[in-house]
């Protein structure tokens, strides 16, 4: 006769445990879309720039195989994003041309954040695309304020010796 053990319940988590559950939870959703706007945001590039987005332009500008382009811009159509005809280029829906504005947008305030903070243009243009995927709405907005009132950092930023490393920001006296 098997024996009946009695469940033991766990232990509530700490209130800070589900918050970063919360926050775990954000950041792979924003992962998910990380691709999407990464890919729209390059495609209006190209039809800006060059006037179409072939696939092996979108493979160089990402920096990814022909292979890896094909495959996601075949999600991005199921999702409504692009349009493809046979041996002709990529094209953005009108729900892809608003997500590739945003995604612009969210970019370019990232950017001019860091800048006037005084991270080197290069920098912040790198820094820039992880930052500007996970940013939230209400820290974008703050970074809006902190550019529209001119404001200044306390100090100047240092940016790294020669060498590429980077050292903490830090108020000069």
């Amino acid at each position: 006769m098997a024996s009946k053990r009695k469940k033991i319940p766990s232990p509530p988590l700490p209130a800070d445990s589900l918050e970063t559950a919360v926050y775990q939870h954000q950041t792979r959703l924003q992962h998910a879309q990380e691709r999407a706007q990464d890919y729209v945001e390059a495609i209006a590039g190209l039809i800006d720039s060059r006037g179409e987005a072939r696939a092996t332009d979108l493979a160089k500008s990402l920096g990814v195989t022909h292979v890896t382009v094909i495959r996601t811009v075949q999600r991005l159509q199921r999702e409504g994003l692009v349009s493809t005809q046979p041996y002709r280029s990529i094209f953005l829906t009108e729900a892809g041309r608003r997500l590739a504005g945003k995604a612009r947008a969210r970019h370019e305030k990232v950017v001019a954040f860091l800048e006037a903070l005084g991270v080197p243009p290069a920098t912040a243009r790198a820094d820039a695309e992880g930052i500007e995927h996970h940013v939230s709405a209400e820290t974008l907005a703050a970074m809006e304020r902190y550019l529209d009132a001119g404001t200044k950092p306390a100090g100047r930023i240092r940016t790294g010796s020669a060498a590429g490393s980077r050292s903490r920001p830090q108020k000069v006296r």
